[in-house]
């Protein structure tokens, strides 16, 4: 009979320990998860800014243009 609870023992004891290494490994993937995502995010940042940048500077050269356009019919007029 002991020796039958110590066997029980060992296999709860065995499943635990696999349990503890899987649930370790998921661990580390979820880190390497968090890196990646962090680096995507920072490059997306990164290009948002840029673009954003792009953006304003299209928006100023219109802008001058347009001012050009109305300046040229107000001296037609």
């Amino acid at each position: 009979m002991t020796f039958e609870l110590l066997e029980k023992l060992e296999n709860k004891i065995n499943q635990a320990v696999e349990t503890i290494a899987l649930l370790q490994m998921e661990i580390e993937e979820l880190k390497e998860d968090k890196v990646n995502l962090a680096n995507k995010t920072e490059q997306l940042q990164s290009d948002n800014e840029r673009l954003n940048a792009e953006h304003q500077q299209w928006q100023d050269r219109l802008s001058a243009l347009v001012g050009k356009i109305e300046q040229a019919e107000e001296n037609v007029e």
